[in-house]
């Protein structure tokens, strides 16, 4: 197979992590007999710098016109520090979700058994936890109008979402349930938001088009509750914007490290495939940063063409990693510890 897949390193360590899941790729590719075309692009700060804008008009052409894209990170604590910046990287992010039409954030979260007694969570808690979030991402209070008014003293953020917004993102939770356990949480505040209430009645007329799915219903407190509790009792779980965020945070927290979790952003043309930490910018440049989380992306951007033994190849090889003990620091717990490029080169030459 021939692709072309964008490369928007980012910010931080985005460009080191980056780095291990391309050298990654290419030895699928190499492997598989695949031909890939990286065509990389600006974003972020490092757009902000270069150009002005986070999120340039030639990165969304590149975007656009290939057959996926992977992500680093971006943000910068100059902007962080910064409540009167006018431009920020992490407006590139939403720019480009929009823009591309990225509409549900695919969140796996499962456990490593080799890493199972370094969660901040007990064993017997999360062993076993296999579960999705799909959180919807080009609506909300992040795209909501916002302003402040009374002379700065009062700030606004708007909440708004159609029907048609939560349609789309249920239906995509309901068939990827039927892939799995056929078992569907919807997550909202539906006791005291209208939109809520608009995603409870939404999904619940739409039960009858999936009858072997066996929904739920879920205040969002109460999920973030009981994901430290009991996080293998869930499977699918789909949410708005905001709460997903948070959520989808809280969750990664099970695998042991926020290193080691990928995400996929779906839309109807193309998919974004990221890890779903940050730029880290203290650990820039210092080789130091996991990149298993970033290498487990292009896992599922592979899957993602349909090509499943593929991304098998690169989760055994990071599997294999992990039981070997070739990690970096967040996860060596006082064992040696690899460097982000050793770990890349490692998991590239057992592929």
């Amino acid at each position: 197979m021939k692709l072309k897949i964008a490369v928007l390193a980012g910010d931080g360590i985005g460009p080191e992590v980056i780095d291990q899941a391309v050298k990654v790729s290419d030895a699928i590719a190499k492997k598989f007999n695949h031909e890939i075309t990286w065509r990389p692009a600006l974003t972020g700060a490092a757009a902000i710098d270069a150009v002005g804008e986070p999120y340039p008009d030639e990165t969304h052409e590149i975007c656009a016109s290939s057959d996926a894209v992977l992500f680093g990170a971006i943000g910068h604590p100059r902007y962080d520090n910064d409540p009167l910046a006018k431009v920020r990287p992490e407006q590139g992010l939403l720019k480009m979700r929009k823009k591309l039409g990225l509409f549900a954030n695919v969140r796996p979260t499962f456990t490593f058994p080799s890493l199972l007694d370094k969660s901040p969570l007990k064993r017997e808690r999360i062993e076993g936890t296999d579960l999705v979030f799909l959180r919807e991402l080009t609506g909300g209070i992040y795209f909501g109008e916002k302003g402040r008014r009374d002379g700065g003293e009062t700030a606004f953020d708007n909440c708004v979402y159609t029907r048609a917004e939560v349609i789309r993102l249920a239906k995509k939770g309901f068939e990827l349930a039927m892939t799995r356990s056929k078992k569907l949480c919807c997550v909202d505040k539906a006791n005291v938001l209208e939109t809520s209430r608009l995603w409870r009645e939404t999904v619940q007329a739409m039960e009858k088009e999936y009858p072997e799915v066996t929904v739920s219903y879920e205040f969002v407190d109460a999920v973030a509750m009981r994901l430290v509790q009991w996080p293998n009792s869930y499977d699918v779980l789909i949410t708005e914007n905001l709460f997903g965020d948070i959520l989808t945070d809280e969750a990664s927290v099970i695998s042991g490290s926020m290193g080691l979790m990928p995400s996929a952003s779906l839309g109807s043309n193309i998919g974004l495939f990221e890890p779903i930490h940050g730029s880290y910018p203290q650990a820039t440049g210092l080789n130091i940063a996991n990149p298993m989380a970033t290498i487990l992306s292009a896992a599922m951007m592979f899957e993602n063409f349909g090509l499943m033994d593929e991304g098998k190849a690169i989760r055994d090889a990071v599997n294999d990693a992990l039981n070997k003990g070739i990690v970096t620091e967040d996860i060596a717990d006082g064992a040696k510890a690899y460097g982000t490029k050793e770990v890349g080169n490692w998991i590239a030459e057992n592929i």
